[in-house]
């Protein structure tokens, strides 16, 4: 079953400047970007080549988060905010392959992607996929409609992936903990980021900031294990993306500046 959110008429995709989500479309081998994207993409990877590793380890810490959650401890919904373009194993089809019967609700503001939600996130008979056009600033309004889809008396699994970089300091803790004191007991939280520990990560954000897209912040580790105060952190702990539970020896390189977490809420 797969349902969407009425809602006004998307706004104009805009070509003129880099969008993150289809910047990472490209790093990962999609085709869903414009050449402003490419020509983006590329200049990053010229000061920073190590930045397409980095996106494919956290799409692969996706699939392992899912696999142990939905795999091991028998969770059955799915909140993934700040989705981007549908891509290879994507969270519903990930959980849906465990489970069937798994809900999933993902939220986004873009226009590109909200259109090829609507085109390619469906959902197996027995469990729902349905999407929120909504902004991550707004936990509220996000907890309001999901919960017409997920049942928070029940676990869920609250994912943000690489995105809380576009807000402030400030408002990435506010947004975090919002979303984390609606979660029941036995809710999880499954966050990656990257981290400001390489200088040339740090110069080719700063580059990519300068092309008029929306500035993303690289944060340190410090600051990031913020995110999981007051929950339970799934063994190995915070730890760097390829590190997490990996179900063979990591392809990728281990020293990667982005750390990845589980934690359960007691």
């Amino acid at each position: 079953m797969t349902e969407n959110t009425p809602g006004q008429a998307n706004p104009k995709i805009d070509t003129s400047v880099p969008h993150s989500a289809r910047i990472w479309n490209y790093w990962l081998g999609g085709k869903d970007n414009y050449e402003v994207d490419r020509i983006a993409g590329e200049q990053y990877k010229a000061v920073f080549p190590q930045i397409v590793e980095l996106a494919r380890s956290s799409r692969h810490f996706l699939a392992r988060a899912i696999h142990y959650l939905a795999g091991e401890m028998g969770v059955r919904q799915f909140l993934d905010i700040g989705t981007g373009l549908p891509t290879v194993d994507n969270t519903h089809e990930v959980a849906q392959r465990i489970a069937p019967e798994c809900r999933i609700v993902y939220v986004d503001n873009d226009p590109l992607v909200l259109a090829h939600a609507r085109a390619l996130l469906t959902s197996t008979p027995e469990g729902v996929t349905t999407y929120l056009d909504a902004d991550m600033r707004d936990p509220e309004k996000i907890l309001q409609e999901a919960r017409k889809t997920l049942d928070f008396s029940k676990p869920v699994a609250i994912m943000l992936m690489g995105v809380l970089g576009h807000l402030t300091d400030e408002e990435a803790l506010s947004v975090v903990r919002h979303l984390v004191a609606a979660l029941p007991s036995g809710g999880y939280l499954v966050c990656c980021d990257a981290t400001n520990t390489d200088e040339k990560f740090q110069e080719a954000q700063r580059g990519y900031d300068e092309t008029g897209a929306v500035p993303y912040r690289l944060r340190s580790p410090e600051f990031i294990s913020q995110y999981f105060e007051g929950l339970e952190l799934v063994e190995p702990g915070l730890v760097q993306v390829p590190l997490w539970r990996p179900e063979v020896e990591p392809l990728e390189h281990k020293d990667q500046p982005s750390l990845a977490g589980v934690g359960r809420k007691p």
